[in-house]
Formats: C-alpha cells, structure tokens, sequence
C-alpha cells in the first residue's frame, strides 16, 4: 500500500493517521509542495492525505500549487481511490468539486464537540466514532458541501464539519489527526500566537487536555483507522495498467 501525503506546513503531521498507516505497514510518500516539491508520481499511489494549513483554500496566489492539488484531489476521488482532506484539506477538497469556501465566521480552536449526523452514523469511517465526541479544531474558515456530497458530522459553528463524496473521499474539518501530543506540540510551538488569538487558553490548557484529550484521542484514532480500512488493495496498479 502507497499512500501519497501533501504537507501544507511545516508543522502538520499526520499524527494518529500516521500510527493508524504503520499499523499495516503502510509506504508513506511525504509531498512538501510550499517548498517546492512535485507531486511525483500521482497515479502510483493507493491513497491520498491532504494536510492542514494557514492558507484559505481559494489563495491561489500564495500557494501556486493549489489548482494542481484541487486536480489530483478530484482524480483521486472520482477513481475510487481513498482521499482524506484534513482541515485545509477538507476545504480544498469541497472546492475541487464545486463546493463554497467562505472565508471567516467559523472560528474555533481547542477540543470542541462534534456530532454526526444520520448519514454519518451509518459512514463506514464517521460510524467509527461516537454520536458526539470532543475533538480538536483550529480553523477560521468553513464551506458549502460540494453537489452530491454525503453530510457526515456538524457542530453549531461549522455545519460542514465531515463529508464523504463517492465511495471514500472524504473532507473533514476537525484535527482527528492530532493527539494529545500533538496538541501540546502546537503549544509549545505557537505559544505567543495562541495567547494573542486565544487569551486565557494557555492557562486553562491542561484541565482541558485532561478533560477531553482521552476521549478525543480515542475518537481520533477510531477515525483514522477506519480511514485506513477503505485504502483499496491494489488501487495503484490498477490506475497504472
């Protein structure tokens, strides 16, 4: 199994994907675009994980890539083979298939709960997870679901928070990705960043973790695997022949 990954960032990872990818022994084909990486060799792989950003999902000209992504995203998707956009991801994969980005208005940040919808209690990825869970989130921007896309998971802040288009592309706007070590990673990491756009969130960091990162993590992991499960035998090869 080859899995092609796009990083977006320096500091996205994949996180509980990444475990869920070894636990089958996964080829992880790690794709830095922002620094100038190609794709490679697109039709070679199996599966495709797009990663989170700072970038809106429509700035083309800060990341000239993108319309080459949105294109792969798509082929991807409409081949059968298994997509996972993350965040970002999730954004930019409703906009390759002809959904809204709205840029703005749906803040939110830290371990928020998340609930599926009728649809994704039957998902064979959102089924995974509990009816409601907490998970966590760093986004500002949401999206309109794409004609055709199966709504999955929803919140009061964003609607969009999980959908499926075809078989096993998926869009999801919350950090499944991200543990409870992840999460302190980004911490530690965008400290003066968090306390400027977060007050008080630093302070209140560890009774949260406590609070909800093992349910989240729980969650997390869940989702990931079952993700992993819809990776197609021979998907690659298939696409190459």
């Amino acid at each position: 199994m080859r899995v092609l990954v796009v990083q977006n960032f320096g500091d996205e990872g994949l996180g509980q994907i990444g475990t869920a990818l070894a636990e089958v022994r996964a080829e992880v084909d790690v794709r830095k675009p922002y620094q100038g990486d190609s794709f490679g060799d697109a039709a070679g792989h199996d599966a495709l994980v797009v990663l989170g950003g700072p970038q809106n999902a429509r700035d083309d000209a800060g990341s000239p890539y993108f319309p080459e992504l949105l294109a792969m995203m798509r082929d991807y998707g409409d081949s059968g083979r298994s997509v996972m956009g993350i965040c970002l991801g999730s954004q930019l994969l409703a906009r390759a298939y002809g959904g809204e980005n709205i840029i703005g208005g749906a803040s939110e940040f830290g371990w928020c709960t998340v609930s599926r919808t009728q649809h994704g209690a039957h998902d064979p990825v959102l089924a995974a997870a509990p009816q409601s869970f907490p998970i966590f989130q760093w986004h500002d921007d949401t999206f309109t679901l794409p004609e055709g896309a199966t709504h999955l998971a929803h919140n009061e802040i964003a609607r969009n928070q999980a959908f499926r288009i075809g078989r096993a592309a998926y869009g999801i706007q919350f950090h499944f990705e991200a543990d409870q070590a992840h999460v302190r990673h980004w911490r530690d990491t965008f400290s003066d960043v968090m306390a400027e756009q977060q007050p008080g969130w630093l302070e209140r960091y560890s009774d949260e973790a406590a609070r909800h990162g093992p349910a989240a993590d729980a969650a997390g992991m869940a989702l990931a695997r079952a993700w992993v499960a819809t990776i197609p035998a021979g998907a690659a090869a298939r696409q190459t022949a």
